[in-house]
């Protein structure tokens, strides 16, 4: 049952955020960004008796996956501007594969295994 929860919570929170993306860019957009999957991934693990070390690795490396991922929303909308939609994300997410292999080489330069 409890699977379930999660999953329509995760499910409306995502209709949510689209909806109010349609009414207002600026609003869906800030709610979009809030770290609304990561709280409630935390939650859900909390709520489910994982360990306080599976909580704490979940953050980290929750800090170190989001910075590869940043230059995305910069790119996306110039990208869009020459191409179009499927061609402009595409080469979003090809950045952005890109920029997490560099993320983990240059992660181990200073000993944070990723």
């Amino acid at each position: 049952m409890f699977i379930v929860v999660k999953f329509l919570v995760s499910a409306a929170l995502i209709t949510a955020i689209s909806e109010f993306a349609k009414r207002s860019d600026r609003i869906g957009a800030l709610i979009g960004s809030l770290p609304l999957i990561t709280i409630f991934t935390l939650i859900w693990l909390k709520l489910e008796n994982q360990e306080n070390a599976k909580i704490d690795n979940h953050s980290f490396y929750t800090f170190w996956y989001v910075l590869p991922t940043l230059p995305m929303f910069l790119a996306f909308p110039a990208l869009h501007r020459k191409f179009n939609f499927w061609t402009a994300l595409a080469l979003s997410c090809v950045l952005t594969i890109l920029l997490f292999a560099c993320t983990v080489f240059i992660a181990r330069k200073f000993e944070v295994d990723l």
